[in-house]
């Protein structure tokens, strides 16, 4: 939303249910294929279903109803925040705990997923920090950070002296001086 957009506009909680359960099925599904490679009796393809195709569900429903219950609360609250997802987050974890069977489970995956989402959604989404504005080109910030840390050059060279490629102005007539007094050389000056 605009800073000025105050309106909530209502999306739809249906194709982004289906759209996460897909994607968290697939990965359902890759994690069932790793379980039933690991196994130590020999079993058949058609084990992935049979013998771990819980994980396969478990992974689905999670992936589906986070999505609807993120979106279902954002059309109900009438905002976009960080604490849809901790309410998705939340149902999507009592999923996972259900698989064990016990309240304590339930309510610790739950809280446990909730947490996680909703942290990993409030520091913006991305591990890499919080997103910058789209609206700023990337090259022209980071000239202006330049600019705005940068110190003058005799501090520089006060502090580091000269070489490795920093040189104060009149550097290479006092470098031909020093060579003449030190070890008699004459170096002739650059045209």
């Amino acid at each position: 939303m605009a800073a000025g957009d105050e309106t909530y506009r209502p999306k739809d909680a249906i194709k982004p249910a289906i759209g996460g359960m897909v994607v968290t099925g697939v990965a359902g599904f890759a994690v069932s294929a790793i379980q039933n490679t690991l196994t130590k009796q020999n079993v058949t393809p058609w084990s992935v279903f049979t013998r771990s195709g819980s994980t396969i569900a478990v992974f689905a429903a999670m992936g589906g109803t986070y999505e609807f219950v993120r979106y279902a609360a954002a059309n109900l609250r009438e905002r976009d925040d960080s604490l849809n997802v901790v309410m998705g987050g939340f149902v999507a974890g009592n999923i996972l705990g259900l698989r064990f069977g016990t309240t304590p489970a339930v309510l610790g995956f739950g809280a446990m997923t909730a947490i996680v989402m909703g942290a990993y959604d409030y520091g913006g989404g991305a591990l890499t920090g919080y997103k910058k504005d789209k609206d700023v080109d990337e090259f022209e910030r980071k000239e202006k950070l330049r600019l705005n840390r940068r110190r003058p050059i005799e501090e520089t060279i006060g502090e580091l002296g000269e070489g490795r490629g920093i040189y104060g102005s009149g550097y290479e007539e006092r470098r031909r001086e020093l060579l003449k007094v030190k070890y008699g050389l004459d170096v002739p000056a650059k045209s």
